[in-house]
């Protein structure tokens, strides 16, 4: 059962009250234990248009530890949707457990070599005479109809009872800051950890999605880019030890991809002195929780 509008919990430490602000945390990582947080609200209305288009069977590309694979697999079995999940790489037995979970939840998997995955939508012809036809979601699954989902996640921040000066999240593919820049209350600002070294692209990409859309930008932003940890999904000593004792001290688990290292950022702000007086700090937790099982 997806649960919507996920609570908020404030967090309790001693760095918060020297620096004289508030932190909190939406829950989106209790939305469903396989499709959590932002996964969902991008897929949402992705899956509901291919059921209206009458689509039997939806696809989307992924890495092999995908989160977005994880959710894509487990929502399309929600929905009663056939699913077929496109791998960057080859083949390699036994799956790990992302892939593993994917084909439990009736995926089929196909792979494509690194290189023409660089190009992936241009096989999306020869995809459809090899496997039929079905409705394409885009990797990471950030589109229009992504923000339409995300947008409903700023309308519960905006009409929860509690007031909010920035709202902070972590960015892959984009789509999920442009949702919160398009929808949130424009006394809020937004601020964007990209889990990518070289996060930069994200300004232009978040405009993209924001414009292709037929939305505006409501709230000032801006991204964070020095908290990547070295790339993607690179294991770093001082990222593994806060997430483990934020878990022991705030009973909220994190992942290392994307909820771990935004949260590490906003912590070393705060003590840095970044944020002002009396701000009122609120963290996305996107979910993602599946990649430390």
């Amino acid at each position: 059962m997806i649960k919507e509008n996920t609570p908020i919990q404030e967090i309790q430490n001693p760095i918060l009250d020297q620096n004289g602000v508030r932190l909190f945390i939406k829950r989106d990582d209790l939305t469903h234990p396989d499709v959590s947080g932002n996964k969902w609200r991008k897929l949402k209305y992705n899956l509901l248009q291919a059921k209206e288009e009458g689509y039997s069977t939806i696809l989307t590309f992924g890495g092999a530890y995908s989160n977005h694979i994880h959710a894509f697999a487990a929502a399309g079995k929600l929905y009663g949707l056939k699913t077929i999940g496109v791998i960057r790489g080859e083949e390699h037995l036994p799956l790990n457990p992302t892939l593993s979970f994917a084909e439990s939840q009736g995926m089929k998997l196909v792979y494509m070599d690194r290189t023409s995955f660089r190009n992936y939508r241009d096989h999306i012809p020869r995809l459809k005479e090899e496997l039929g036809d079905f409705y394409v979601a885009p990797m990471g699954g950030s589109n229009a109809l992504a923000l339409k989902g995300v947008a409903e996640l700023g309308e519960e921040i905006n009409n929860s009872n509690q007031q909010f000066d920035v709202v902070c999240a972590a960015g892959g593919t984009g789509g999920t800051l442009a949702g919160l820049i398009s929808s949130l209350d424009e006394n809020m600002r937004v601020l964007g950890f990209p889990a990518l070294k070289g996060g930069e692209f994200l300004y232009d990409d978040i405009r993209g999605f924001i414009k292709e859309s037929g939305l505006k930008e409501n709230v000032d932003w801006e991204l964070i880019t020095d908290y990547h940890f070295g790339g993607y999904a690179k294991k770093k000593p001082e990222l593994i030890q806060f997430i483990e004792e934020f878990h022991q001290k705030h009973h909220v688990e994190l992942e290392r991809i994307y909820t771990g290292k935004m949260l590490y950022g906003v912590m070393d702000l705060i003590s840095k002195g970044y944020f002002s007086k009396g701000d009122r700090i609120l963290c996305l937790h996107s979910g993602g929780l599946q990649i430390n099982r």
